[in-house]
C-alpha cells in the first residue's frame, strides 16, 4: 500500500505529497517494473500516486510546494533542494513573520512563509503560546506588546533572540540589532509586569483599560505596551552578519544570499553553477563562485594536510576537496562563511560529482583588467595582434595568471563586453593595464566587488 500524507490544502481539498513520487519521471518507469516481475498493482498504484502529485504540482505550485517543503522540514538537504526547486519555479520564499507565520510553511499571497518551527530554539509549547496569543488579541505591534502578551515562562530569552535574528520582527521593526538591545530591557519589564499581574498587584490603568491623554483626562487605551522601555538607538548588524545568524537559526539563507548580489558581475568570468557539475567534460577547467559552508582538515597517511570542504552557491550544495599539492597555496582562505571563486575540475566517484579545487581567491580581492576597443579595432588583425602579444606577455606563468581579462567594445549606441578566454589572463592587474595604455589601448582595472 502506498502512504499519502494529506494537508489541508485550500481550506477544503487536500494536497498529497508522496515521498516515493517525488520523481514524476517514475511513471515512466511503471511499465518496465511490471515487466520485470513487479507487482502490476504496485505498479498502478506509484504511477496513480506519481499523476496525482504532477498535476498538483502543475496546476497549484505554491501549495504543493509548501506541503514538500513541511513534510521533508526534518531534513535540511532535501530542503535546500526543493527551496532551490521553488527559486527555479519563480516561487518566492518569505523568512519567518510573528505576525504571519503558523507552525508550518504556508501558502500566502503567491508566496511561500517560513514556519515559526523551521526557526532553532523555538519549541512547540512557544510557537503554540505565540500562536494563541495572537488569535486572541490580533496582530502584535511591537517587541513590547509581544512580551507583554505572551506567557514568558514558555517563550524565553534565547528563544526571542532566535525569533529576532532569523528576521521574524522585521516587519515591526528591521533594526534587528535595535530589537537585540531593546530585548534586555523589555523582557525584564514584562516579567515584572506578569508578576504583577499573577500577584493582583497589576496597575490601576491596566485594569481599567484606561491611561491618561495630554489633558489629564482619562481615555480607553490597550496601549500598555509604549510604556515599554527601548534601549540607546543603535546601528543594524552589517548585511553579511545578518545573513550568518539567519542561517544559523533556519538553515538557510531565506531574505538574500551573500552570493546574490554579485551575480551578474561574476558572470563575466563565466564560472559554472554547482548543479551543472555533472554536465561537465572530464579534464576541463572550471570556475565556480561559491560560500564555504564547512572545512574539515585531515591528514593523509603521509602526514601531508588538505581539505573537505562544504561548498554552496545559488542553485545547490556539494563537496569539493583541495588536496595536499594545492592546500598549502589556498589554506588560510579556508574559513566558514568565506566568499571564494574556485578554479578546479570535476571529479566523479560512486555517482557522486565531487569539485576538485586547485586555486582559490576572495571575491573581495578578484580583479578585472578592462580594455576598450571600438568594433574597427576589434575587427582589425593587426590590432588584435598587439593586443594578444601585450596579454601573452603578461600572462607568465600560467598557473599564476589568474586576472580576467574583458573588451569592452563600444560604439556610438552600443556597448558589448566580450570575455577573452583563460590563456589570456594576467598575473598583474597594474601592470597589465600600464602595458595597455602604452601601446594606445584605453584599459582600467575593475574589482569584481566595489567597495
Amino acid at each position: 500500500m502506498v502512504k499519502i500524507i494529506s494537508r489541508q490544502f485550500l481550506g477544503q481539498a487536500n494536497v498529497y505529497n508522496i515521498g516515493v513520487a517525488q520523481d514524476h519521471n517514475f511513471a515512466i518507469k511503471n511499465g518496465l517494473m511490471a515487466s520485470n516481475c513487479f507487482n502490476k498493482s504496485h505498479s498502478t498504484a506509484y504511477g496513480y500516486v506519481t499523476y496525482q502529485t504532477a498535476y498538483l504540482k502543475a496546476n497549484y505550485p505554491i501549495e504543493y510546494m509548501a506541503a514538500l517543503l513541511t513534510s521533508n522540514s526534518g531534513d535540511t538537504d532535501k530542503v535546500q533542494k526543493y527551496l532551490n526547486n521553488c527559486t527555479s519555479m519563480g516561487i518566492e520564499i518569505d523568512p519567518p513573520d510573528i505576525n504571519r507565520s503558523g507552525l508550518d510553511f504556508t501558502p500566502a499571497e503567491k508566496k511561500i512563509l517560513f514556519g515559526l518551527s523551521a526557526v532553532r530554539n523555538v519549541g512547540q509549547n512557544a510557537i503554540a503560546c505565540i500562536l494563541e496569543a495572537r488569535a486572541e488579541g490580533g496582530e502584535f505591534k511591537s517587541l513590547g506588546d509581544f512580551c507583554d502578551r505572551i506567557d514568558l515562562r514558555a517563550v524565553n530569552r534565547r528563544t526571542l533572540e532566535s525569533l529576532i535574528q532569523c528576521g521574524a520582527f522585521d516587519k515591526i521593526e528591521s533594526n534587528r540589532q535595535q530589537l537585540i538591545r531593546d530585548l534586555e530591557l523589555v523582557y525584564d519589564w514584562a516579567q515584572s509586569r506578569a508578576k504583577e499581574r499573577a500577584s493582583g498587584q497589576a496597575n490601576l490603568f491596566d485594569l481599567m483599560g484606561g491611561s491618561f491623554a495630554n489633558n489629564g483626562n482619562l481615555q480607553k487605551s490597550n496601549n500598555a505596551f509604549q510604556s515599554a522601555p527601548k534601549a540607546k538607538v543603535t546601528l543594524d548588524f552589517p548585511p553579511q552578519e545578518k545573513l550568518r545568524l539567519e542561517k544559523e537559526l533556519l538553515g538557510f539563507y531565506v531574505s538574500a544570499h551573500p552570493l546574490k548580489d554579485i551575480k551578474q558581475s561574476s558572470s563575466l568570468l563565466a564560472p559554472i553553477n554547482l548543479s551543472q557539475l555533472g554536465e561537465q567534460k572530464d579534464n576541463t577547467m572550471l570556475c565556480a563562485v561559491v560560500m564555504l559552508n564547512n572545512v574539515k582538515k585531515v591528514v593523509t597517511k603521509k602526514g601531508d594536510p588538505m581539505a573537505i570542504l562544504q561548498i554552496e552557491d545559488l542553485t545547490e550544495s556539494s563537496e569539493a576537496i583541495v588536496f595536499p599539492k594545492n592546500y598549502e597555496r589556498v589554506s588560510s582562505l579556508l574559513q566558514v562563511d568565506a566568499r571564494l571563486i574556485i578554479w578546479g575540475k570535476v571529479d566523479r566517484r560512486d555517482e557522486q560529482n565531487q569539485f576538485i579545487v586547485e586555486d582559490a581567491e576572495p571575491v573581495e580581492k578578484v580583479q578585472m583588467v578592462m580594455v576598450e576597443l571600438n568594433p574597427h579595432e576589434a575587427g582589425t588583425i593587426e590590432v588584435q595582434h598587439r593586443l594578444r602579444s601585450i596579454l601573452k606577455e603578461q600572462s607568465g606563468d600560467k598557473d599564476k595568471a589568474k586576472v580576467p581579462v574583458i573588451g569592452i567594445i563600444k560604439s556610438e549606441n552600443h556597448r558589448e563586453l566580450v570575455r577573452f578566454g583563460q590563456q589570456f589572463w594576467v598575473q598583474d592587474s597594474s601592470s597589465t593595464v600600464q602595458s595597455l595604455k602604452n601601446a594606445k589601448f584605453p584599459a582600467h582595472v575593475k574589482k569584481l566587488i566595489d567597495n
